[in-house]
């Protein structure tokens, strides 16, 4: 990263607040109720970590690097230690932004930034448990005509995703200059083709960077550049309807969250850095 862009990423973060989550969406203030801690240091292979999901040991994680890396999942440590490499066959690294699992063993990778809105190649792999060849979940976004769209319709960036009961839902980062709306997409965890339409929205003022839920189902949470945000799964239902809470992360260019226990996480960031966020 360019010296202008990790300055620009500094100053977007230090920025950021939950000021007006709490007061245009409700979200309470959390901050005070979670400890953030430093636990390592990711492996130079994995410059780019920008997913996080569970390998096959205890307490070992998959990640991977984002556009441009080699399509392969790096297992890591907490402490960032590369314990091994898988190559995923059958697939490219146009440009990697998150990771999902469901209770099966399956690893779902989603191959779907677009930073310039005009990809029409978006693909999520589906990699079955102990095999290196992928499927392929290919979609398109069905209000989209234009490839790129104007820049007030920049709505076509996704790099947040998670699994839950057989879905996929997916979580837009929002690039327009006109406004601050974040999608919310779900669509089959079957190899296929699928046009998606929003299915639910909400006014962020930062962009979505990675996403997961509670191994209980009943919390799900976005990491954005600056914060988190805490959603409650109500009835079996992912939407925007029930805001819980917000509490900053200023952490570097944080791109990869995943939830060790129905409340602590694992954050990583573009610099390397392993956070454990923890609430007693």
């Amino acid at each position: 990263m360019s010296k202008l862009m990790y300055l620009w990423f500094a100053v977007k973060t230090v920025l950021c607040t939950c000021q007006p989550d709490h007061k245009e969406n409700g979200f309470e203030k959390v901050r005070s109720q979670y400890k953030i801690t430093k636990i390592g240091k990711l492996p130079a292979v994995a410059n780019e970590s920008s997913g996080l999901a569970y390998a096959k040991r205890p307490d070992s994680f998959w990640t991977h690097n984002d556009s441009g890396g080699k399509p392969e999942l790096y297992e890591i440590s907490k402490k960032g230690e590369l314990l091994s490499v898988r190559p995923v066959t059958d697939a490219g690294n146009v440009d990697w932004e998150d990771l999902a699992e469901d209770d099966k063993g399956n690893i779902f990778i989603g191959d779907f930034g677009n930073n310039g809105n005009a990809r029409k190649n978006l693909t999520i792999y589906k990699l079955p448990k102990d095999q290196d060849t992928a499927e392929k979940i290919t979609f398109q976004y069905t209000n989209q005509t234009e490839f790129p769209p104007a820049p007030e319709k920049l709505y076509y960036d996704s790099e947040a995703f998670f699994h839950y009961n057989n879905q996929l839902y997916l979580f837009s980062k929002n690039r327009s200059t006109k406004d601050h709306l974040v999608f919310l997409y779900k669509l089959s965890d079957q190899p296929g083709k699928f046009s998606l339409s929003p299915t639910d929205s909400i006014n962020i003022k930062t962009q979505v960077t990675s996403a997961d839920i509670s191994p209980d189902g009943k919390t799900f949470a976005l990491l954005t550049y600056g914060k988190v945000l805490l959603f409650s799964v109500e009835n079996g239902e992912v939407n925007f309807k029930q805001p819980l809470g917000c509490f900053r992360m200023v952490k570097k260019q944080a791109e990869a969250l995943l939830f060790l226990n129905n409340t602590d996480m694992l954050i990583t960031n573009e610099q390397g850095q392993i956070y454990r966020v923890t609430h007693p």
